[in-house]
């Protein structure tokens, strides 16, 4: 892959074996950004993982930067008018599904009551694929629709290990100040660990690194920074 004359800039001011500290990673990710608009800061986490182990989960991130997500509830009666009250953008059940069968796709995220998942389980070829179906594991199928709706317009984010073992995750913005940046990572590390696989031998974690939207990843020395507040 090919990158251009500004990505090789910036990538001239990484030391490739070097880890950095949280804070020294987050303030030269945010010194080499260069594109024009206000790149995202985003965290790869390299796990240890069998083929059998599943990590997916959300956190709440304490800063929020992601702006206001579309949230499309499938709920009926009552529960729909919970999830109107409740702010969602959307709200209903048959109809959505066939609107959604049509083709159209403009919303962030979906929540769904227990009952209706008979019915949106028939959409999992299009929302499956495009990781916007309801999960009980990710709290957006739940009869609580207000807490799963303050949560999901306070900032929480899915993740979830890809095939080969890396979780990424936006944790802020290039323009937003590197302590709340730093909050965001601490928080998710601390969510991240806490899905150790019961399991598994050995270290949980292999590395980290993080990036801005267009930017080189910078390696961060975890483990010390890690063992150091423990």
């Amino acid at each position: 892959m090919k990158h251009g004359k500004k990505y090789l800039a910036a990538l001239e001011k990484v030391e490739p074996a070097k880890q950095y500290t949280y804070e020294d990673a987050l303030a030269l990710v945010k010194s080499v950004a260069f594109a024009k608009f206000d790149e995202t800061v985003e965290i790869s986490v390299k796990l240890n993982l069998k083929k059998s182990h599943t990590v997916r989960d959300t956190v709440v991130m304490p800063n929020t930067f992601l702006g206001e997500k579309k949230v499309l509830v499938f709920a009926k009666g009552e529960k729909a008018d919970e999830a109107r009250a409740a702010g969602a953008a959307f709200v209903g059940d048959t109809d959505l599904i066939e609107k959604i069968r049509g083709g159209w796709m403009d919303f962030d995220v979906c929540v769904a009551t227990p009952d209706m998942m008979k019915d949106v389980g028939k959409l999992g070829p299009v929302l499956g694929r495009r990781g916007l179906m309801p999960n009980p594991k990710t709290g957006t199928v739940t009869n609580d629709l207000v807490a799963a709706m303050k949560e999901l317009r306070a900032g929480r984010l899915e993740f979830r290990a890809d095939k080969t073992g890396v979780v990424h995750l936006p944790v802020g913005k290039v323009s937003m100040d590197t302590a709340k940046v730093r909050e965001n990572v601490q928080v998710f590390m601390s969510e991240l660990e806490r899905r150790r696989p019961a399991d598994l031998k050995g270290d949980f974690i292999r590395s980290v690194a993080l990036s801005s939207t267009m930017g080189p990843g910078v390696k961060v020395q975890f483990k010390e920074q890690r063992e150091g507040k423990e």
